[in-house]
Order: structure tokens, then sequence, then C-alpha cells
């Protein structure tokens, strides 16, 4: 997906709201355990219940990893049916891989290739020999980890190092790396006042903005300090939306919290005549 087609599907659904896929079998309903795959049965429902309310979803992999062979066959089946019937939203693989050459390369065709997905979360602390292979496939979008929302990202992202964070150099020197074109970051949005000085770093790229709900992020902050003229941010909640009800209302729960979310980005969207 471009990003021009994933700016289309904002302003035709009037939202850039994420949803998390994150799944822990001892969360989801109880009912859905005497499925074959309860945790494709449960993103089914999710996403059959809300796709009209968002413009991307977020499996966190680490959610399937911890379920060997069955949970990847579950995330593989996830992202196919996404791709069959709902090829207009974006997908993220949040799986913050982060190696050198030919393993980045691996990383990135596993996600890229072989998953079908849009986009691949990577971390860059190993710098761009860690990061350019991914960029080199085209149409698909590396979502670098720049200022995230945990506790522990004071313990480095935001050191000062030679008069400057460390988190405006990872963004600056990005900027420098091949086929940067296809980054997008992520910033938490616990972190919200830091968006402004991110938007003199990167004004024009998208965000993906986790922590809106459970973690504590305020909507209205980030758009305030972190939209743009493309709106430029992609909402997540996972927690606050997969698991507003572990009952067998449970999809009809996620979609009532997706809608008033919507709802909320929508009024943005209308009042910066977007």
């Amino acid at each position: 997906m471009t990003t021009s087609q994933l700016i289309q599907e904002i302003k035709r659904k009037k939202s850039f709201l994420c949803i998390g896929l994150d799944v822990d079998l001892n969360k989801i309903p109880k009912h859905l355990l005497e499925e074959e795959d309860p945790i494709f049965a449960f993103n089914k429902a999710i996403i059959d219940a809300t796709h009209h309310l968002c413009v991307a979803y977020k499996p966190n992999t680490a959610f399937y990893e911890a379920y060997g062979l069955k949970g990847w066959k579950a995330l593989e089946k996830t992202i196919n049916y996404l791709n069959e019937h709902h090829p207009e939203i974006f997908t993220i693989a949040d799986a913050k891989r982060g190696d050198i050459g030919n393993t980045s390369t691996m990383y990135a065709k596993a996600f890229f290739e072989d998953l079908a997905f849009d986009s691949v979360t990577v971390a860059p602390y190993m710098g761009k020999d860690s990061v350019e292979p991914f960029l080199a496939f085209d149409n698909k979008h590396t979502i670098l980890l720049a200022l995230t929302s945990n506790q522990g990202a004071f313990d480095f992202q935001t050191k000062t190092v030679e008069g400057k964070e460390v988190y405006k150099q990872v963004l600056e020197t990005s900027k420098t790396w091949v086929n940067s074109d296809n980054l997008m970051y992520v910033v938490g949005a616990t972190k919200a006042e830091y968006l402004a000085d991110i938007r003199k770093i990167i004004p024009n790229s998208f965000l993906l903005v986790p922590g809106v709900g459970a973690q504590g992020g305020n909507l209205q902050d980030v758009c305030k300090y972190g939209m743009n003229d493309t709106v430029g941010l992609l909402i997540n909640s996972s927690r606050g939306i997969i698991y507003a009800s572990n009952d067998t209302d449970f999809a009809a729960s996620a979609a009532q919290k997706s809608e008033e979310l919507q709802k909320e980005m929508a009024d943005i969207l209308d009042a910066s005549s977007f």
C-alpha cells in the first residue's frame, strides 16, 4: 500500500485508528477456546466487527510466537484474511526486528513477501545497515522505533549526547538512509509533549502512536502536536478495544469502543478541514 492510498482511506472513513491484535488466550472469551483455532476465531470476529471503523491493524508478533507453530499459523491466517477481504486496510507486523545485512533482508522477506504485510516495526539501535534492507522493498513501509511510551524510554532515548537527545539524533540520521521515504516512526502517546519537536524534524512522515486508551495517552493532545496536513498519524489502541468484553458480546463491545474513537477522530478531522 502506498502512503497516498492510506491517506485516501483516512479521508474515506474519517478515521486514523489502528487496532492492535494482541491475542492472549488467557483473556479472550472462554467459549472461543473450543474453536479449532481460537486465536484466528477471535481476530476474525474483531475484524468483521471493526473493519469499517479503522484504517490499520497491528498484530504484535510476540502474541503469536508465544504459541509456537499454531500461533504463527493463526497470524498467517489473520493476514491472509485481511489481504483477501479488506485489502484497503494498512497492515503492520509489530515485530520490532533489528539485525544487520542478510539477516535483516530475511526478516523483511518474512513479513513483506511471505506474509505480505504492508509494514513492519524495526529497532534502530544497530544503525542503517539494520534498517536499509527493509527500506529496499517497494511500496512497503518500515516503522522505526523513535520515542516509545514505556518507562524505560528514559534510559536511553531522551538522554542528551553532544547537546542533543538521542531520539532526535535517530530521527535526523534516519532521513539520510537510502529509501528513507519508506520510513514511518513509532512515537508513544504518553510522550505527546515531545511531538512538536519531532514534527520539526520529520514534518511529513506518518507516526504510529501507541498508548491511547489503556496506557493513558490522550488523543486530543497527540493530534494537537502531531497532526500534519495529511493527518500523518495512526493511533493504535489494543487492549482498550479488543478486551472491552470477555463474554459472547466481545466483538460488539470492540466495535463500540472503536466507534467512540472513530467519532472523536472524525470531529478532529472536520475541525481541521482535512
